[in-house]
């Protein structure tokens, strides 16, 4: 009897549900495969370590693969390991700033990417970064306030998304934009992947959830993001499809929440 209940319910669910496409746009197979392949470096890392614990960039691999598996508090463990036995590395350790943004310890994400400008002034998307972590600890009004400030060029989208976070311009506007280039389509889908990723995390942080999920859900499947073999956008597509995966399964609980009987 409450098998038949079970089945009676689900369609009504699926029809009552908003026209956001939350499904995980990885294949399951894939999926598996990536977890078992960050376990396996995990475990031949720990073995390392055992052997050379005073090794800082085995710490900084760990510290990685802790991070793609979610486990951001055991990344901000080596990535502030690698920092004690190397301390001149800090000033360019963007990664432990995004890891600290996801333990929720955003004054000391803050600051990690302050003290990264000093070592790169041109690269924008640390100042989002900064953004975020500022809107997180302090507010919007004082985040924007406090943005960097960038003389130089920086590569697109960039400067355009950068203008995002200053209130200068809608996400809709990059991404047209972006579609109207007379750019390779390579260099399309690279910059589909950086706008739809910040344009979610933009939503992210003003709370519009549904919206964020939208756009970090295209990031994640964006054939660019997914497939690059450089180290610092592969990192960001890991960025891209943890940060999915988290606002999935909340706005799913949500879903089921809202929907139970009282």
């Amino acid at each position: 009897m409450q098998l038949l209940l079970v089945f009676v319910l689900l369609p009504s669910v699926i029809a009552d549900a908003p026209q956001v496409d939350l499904s995980n746009p990885l294949k399951a197979k894939e999926v598996k495969e990536r977890e078992s392949a960050f376990r396996a470096r995990l475990k031949s890392l720990d073995q390392k370590l055992s052997e050379s614990p005073k090794a800082g960039d085995l710490y900084s691999k760990r510290g990685d693969a802790y991070f793609f598996l979610g486990d951001f508090k055991e990344a901000v463990a080596d990535y502030e390991k690698m920092v004690e036995l190397d301390p001149t590395v800090d000033q360019m350790h963007w990664r432990k700033g995004i890891a600290y943004f996801y333990t929720r310890q955003f004054k000391k994400a803050a600051h990690q990417f302050e003290i990264y400008h000093s070592f790169d002034n041109v690269d924008r998307e640390n100042g989002i970064w900064r953004y975020l972590s500022q809107t997180k600890a302090f507010g919007r009004e004082k985040a924007r306030a406090g943005l960097l400030k960038y003389e130089k060029d920086d590569r697109e989208p960039f400067p355009s998304v950068y203008k995002l976070f200053a209130g200068e311009i809608k996400g809709d506007e990059i991404l047209k934009s972006i579609m109207v280039a007379k750019i390779e389509n390579s260099e399309r889908e690279k910059r589909l992947f950086y706008a739809q990723l910040y344009i979610g995390l933009n939503y992210y942080i003003e709370g519009e959830l549904t919206k964020a999920a939208v756009h970090l859900r295209k990031a994640t499947a964006n054939k660019w993001g997914r497939n690059t073999s450089s180290y610092g956008p592969r990192f960001m597509w890991h960025v891209a499809r943890l940060h999915f995966e988290q606002i999935r399964k909340q706005l799913t609980k949500k879903q089921v929440s809202d929907r139970s009987p009282p």
